[in-house]
């Protein structure tokens, strides 16, 4: 299995089968994106959320690839409004997939399309492919039940956000990594733009200082899970 992390909040899984599925795809509009659109490609596309940085591209990529959404229900609906596949899904449930498991986890944050539609609860995701977890908490600020996602879950990559503003910031993040205890931590959502401005390598010092693993992934970068 493969990781890759184009910017901002959005990655792609690869199967050892060679299923491809999109996290948050904000690519075209995104100014620290190394790819477009139109050079990925996505079997099934994750949403966590419904803000335009992070349904992004989706409805693009999704047309060209014949891709599945996986997301809570109302944004599963809306997705299905525009003539789209879509699982419907919602917080605390889950579901075994062709390939893997995927649970949805609360986030503290918002959820409304571009087009001002509501689009239910802002949620993270717990997906599990060959024996490994990977914890993407979606845009959201610090909660405790972290906690309990990290004692039901054995996370071996949490990915999270540490520009501040509109989620966590460094400090936050960091203990949302003491709560979860993540085999690898991985920053997100940062330098977008100027008001997330922050520097990941401090995160990664603070992070190995708390004796938690941690990993900036470059933009455009791949590594094997």
């Amino acid at each position: 299995m493969k990781l890759k992390y184009f910017s901002h909040s959005s990655f792609q899984i690869t199967t050892g089968a060679g299923i491809k599925i999109l996290i948050d795809p904000f690519l075209d509009g995104n100014p620290t994106s190394p790819v477009k659109a139109d050079d990925v490609e996505a079997d099934y596309i994750v949403l966590t959320h419904a803000h335009s940085d992070h349904i992004g591209d989706a409805f693009s990529i999704a047309k060209r690839c014949g891709s599945t959404f996986i997301c809570v229900n109302e944004l599963a609906e809306y997705c299905k409004s525009k003539g789209f596949n879509a699982h419907n899904m919602h917080i605390g449930g889950s579901y075994n997939f062709e390939f893997g498991r995927i649970k949805f986890t609360i986030a503290h944050h918002g959820s409304m399309t571009p087009d001002n539609t509501y689009a239910g609860e802002p949620a993270g995701v717990l997906i599990t492919i060959e024996g490994k977890t990977i914890y993407h908490t979606g845009d959201t600020g610090l909660f405790y039940d972290m906690k309990l996602i990290g004692e039901l879950n054995q996370i071996d990559y949490m990915l999270l956000p540490i520009g501040d503003n509109f989620t966590m910031g460094i400090s936050d993040a960091l203990k949302a990594v003491e709560f979860v205890k993540p085999k690898t931590a991985i920053p997100m959502h940062y330098n977008t733009f100027p008001v997330i401005e922050a520097d990941p390598v401090e995160f990664k010092e603070k992070a190995e200082a708390m004796n938690n693993d941690s990993k900036v992934m470059e933009y455009g970068e791949e590594i094997v899970l």
